[in-house]
């Protein structure tokens, strides 16, 4: 047995091949050493990818990327993929403005065959890909890993049901890490599953029908054997949904076994028809802390390894007074509930869900079931707050317009984690919500900069509204403004004379210190503040278009369906001559990085707007 350590050799799944097989288990173990080494210096994603160790390090043994595609659904386990794949080194810079993502990005490798930052998607492309394999006649497997929380998302299913009736080689790898979606129950099923799953049981099943097609009527007898085995096992175990759907299904089987799992990948290569591999897995395993709380270890800054506590103390944040100011309605008004998507955490609803089970609803990784079942709530007189992130309220774009628009229900949106988000990168910043929900009409859209206004916008919507409301709001802590403008649809809340910077939400400070560094120079800099991005009209931005005659609109999204966009066309509608000068995140997507980072650039710093105001002023 080699001395020294393996992983420092590995570059390439071709020298993952080459090490000894009994060696894999120490493999397993450096590798949760590099994880829990680098991790608690960057941040991530822990939880996930210590429980896909030896999965991870299994696929890799058994298939030949970048030949055969392997895609991780989400990407949260993808660590161990990167780490085998020549990136090891680079982990440094995890989820870092520069370094590499968190999440697969074929720009970053050619092992990484699809983008994977939303849940649930992994089977479609994966089929996607099978099937234009077999068009154009290339080479290679087609392996997907998809989590038990990934298959709380409909999308996963409607591609399950595609997938097991198209005949191709398509292998699912369900890691199970929380839940079960097979049925198997009792002593005789686990058994039976144990028997199954065991090596010796593949050799015995292919000697057998290897002698069979030997003799006379030998095809006959080992297609009546499987039915008659088939139905035996339906009748004990039950069929699972996977086989309804019309794949083949193998396991569950301990995942973090390297031995048992390379076996069943064997085997499921052979079949050359749809798979799903049962894994069951620990989440957090071979970390005491991240194992015995895996929700608080699933996405992590960097932290204390011996204690398991962050470097940094966390401060109040705009999610968590969300939550607050809810229980405090919901304490006055029996009518409100609160719904999520998986996330009842992370939007700050974990007080909510203790204090009020019967009126709080986690859907889990189903945006759309969220939406439409607010719409429901609604209807029949109850008053639903939806809180999901920006990033995932995309997906229910359809339910708003249909669900909840056409019928002007009653729905609050709470629009989480809008704007840049950070480290997550270009699959989860939150810059498309102005545009996609500007185009609802009869929706209210409330953009608070501070935890005050953010207590008056919930409460108000939640009160005097009554049809369907959206409050966006960033991920972090406010900055500092702390003026409560919210009874006015706008403010100004600085004065000036050469020109104005409009703006909303968490920009608000930029355009503050943007005209305080402006003031030094002798350029006096207004800051008009929307407090609502719908009914622009009202909002007073003609008359102050009019008064400055010089317009700067400062927004953290993209520039197509921007607020700015809308102002210039109600000025130029309503006839006004003003100089206008839109400042935003442009027609792209935005990488990870610290936000203060993202701002810098692309030029929605304080000093970055600064220059832009001058070119306007001078221009």
């Amino acid at each position: 047995m080699r001395q020294h350590p393996w992983l420092e050799y590995i570059n390439s799944p071709a020298d993952l091949k080459k090490i000894p097989a009994e060696d894999l288990p120490g493999l397993c173990a450096e590798i949760r050493e590099f994880l829990l080494q680098r991790v608690s210096q960057t941040g991530g994603h822990l939880a996930s990818n210590l429980g896909a160790v030896e999965l991870t390090v299994a696929v890799h043994r058994v298939f030949s990327a970048p030949k055969d595609d392997i895609l991780f659904d989400v990407g949260h386990q993808c660590y161990v993929h990167k780490m085998l794949t020549g990136r090891r080194d680079q982990f440094g810079t995890l989820r870092q403005f520069g370094g590499i993502s968190g999440f697969l990005r074929p720009e970053e490798s050619s092992y990484d065959c699809a983008v994977t930052g939303h849940a649930s998607s992994s089977v479609s492309v994966a089929l996607g890909m099978a099937r234009a394999k077999r068009i154009t006649g290339k080479e290679g497997a087609t392996v997907c890993i998809i989590g038990d929380g990934a298959l709380t998302g409909g999308m996963a299913y409607e591609a399950m049901n595609d997938a097991g009736q198209s005949g191709l080689p398509l292998l699912v790898i369900f890691n199970d890490n929380d839940m079960s979606i097979s049925p198997n129950v009792g002593a005789i099923a686990k058994r039976l599953s144990a028997i199954r799953i065991k090596p010796r049981y593949f050799r015995m099943k292919d000697r057998t029908k290897a002698v069979l097609q030997k003799i006379p009527g030998g095809d006959g007898l080992t297609r009546g054997i499987s039915t008659c085995k088939r139905w035996m096992r339906t009748a004990i175990l039950k069929e699972t949904l996977f086989e309804l759907m019309g794949f083949q299904y193998l396991g569950p089987a301990d995942g973090n076994d390297v031995f048992a799992v390379c076996h069943l990948l064997e085997q499921a290569k052979k079949l050359n028809r749809p798979v799903v591999i049962h894994l069951k897995t620990v989440k957090g395993k071979g970390y005491l802390p991240s194992q015995q709380d895996p929700c608080d270890f699933h996405g992590v800054a960097a932290f204390d390894r011996v204690t398991g506590q962050p470097v940094t103390r966390q401060k109040p944040d705009f999610s968590a007074v969300f939550g607050e100011e809810l229980c405090r309605l919901a304490a006055e008004r029996p009518e409100i509930c609160a719904v999520t998507a998986a996330m009842s955490a992370g939007t700050g609803l974990a007080a909510f869900a203790q204090r009020y089970p019967q009126r709080f609803f986690d859907v889990g990784i189903a945006e759309e079931h969220a939406v439409a079942l607010s719409a429901g709530l609604a209807a029949r007189g109850a008053v639903p707050v939806c809180a999901i992130y920006s990033t995932f309220l995309q997906r229910a774009y359809d339910q708003i317009l249909e669900d909840i628009a056409i019928c002007r229900k009653h729905v609050v949106l709470a629009v989480d984690r809008a704007g840049l988000v950070g480290a997550d990168g270009e699959t989860h910043q939150g810059i498309f919500d102005v545009a996609f929900l500007r185009t609802v009409p009869g929706l209210k859209i409330f953009a608070p900069a501070n935890y005050a206004e953010l207590r008056a916008a919930l409460r108000w919507a939640v009160i005097q509204e009554t049809g369907p409301v959206a409050l966006r709001y960033p991920r972090g802590g406010e900055g500092i403004f702390l003026e409560n403008t919210f009874d006015q649809p706008a403010a100004l809340i600085r004065p000036g004379k050469d020109l104005v910077v409009c703006t909303y939400g968490c920009m608000t400070p930029v355009a503050l210190e943007c005209a305080r560094l402006l003031e030094a120079e002798g350029v006096s800099v207004g800051v008009f503040k929307l407090n609502q991005l719908t009914r622009l009209e009202e909002s007073g931005v003609i008359p102050v278009a009019q008064e400055f005659g010089r317009l700067l609109v400062l927004e953290d999204c993209q520039i197509e369906g921007c607020v700015g966009q809308a102002i210039a066309q109600l000025l130029a509608e309503r006839g006004v001559l003003a100089r206008l000068k839109l400042c935003n995140l442009g027609s792209r997507f935005i990488p990870q990085g610290k936000v203060e980072q993202l701002y810098a650039a692309y030029g929605l710093d304080a000093l970055s707007v600064a220059r832009q105001a001058k070119e306007l002023l001078h221009g």
